[in-house]
């Protein structure tokens, strides 16, 4: 691999970090903007219900945001392991 295909293999995996973040911070907005009027909801209203949608979605933040911080790393079969595998094959052959 030449130096210019290794700098566009790095600026490629910086833009799909950069692109996982942005998810996860729209994500993230919107989680606290509909929780905000939902939690608002539950203060006035006096309904328990709104409880079970904080947790429930911010378990869904959480592993959404530890998916962008960490780069997909945390899936074990991800596209960095089938490469891996993909080579392992054609280098046995």
């Amino acid at each position: 691999m030449t130096t210019e295909q290794e700098h566009a293999a790095a600026y490629q995996a910086a833009r799909r970090q950069v692109r996982r973040l942005r998810g996860f911070y729209i994500h993230l907005a919107v989680y606290l903007a509909v929780n905000a009027v939902l939690f608002a909801l539950h203060l006035f209203a006096g309904r328990p219900w709104a409880t079970g949608a904080l947790l429930g979605w911010g378990i869904g933040v959480l592993v959404h945001g530890a998916s962008a911080l960490f780069g997909g790393r945390l899936r074990p079969f991800g596209a960095e392991w089938e490469a891996r595998k993909i080579r392992e094959i054609m280098n046995a052959k």
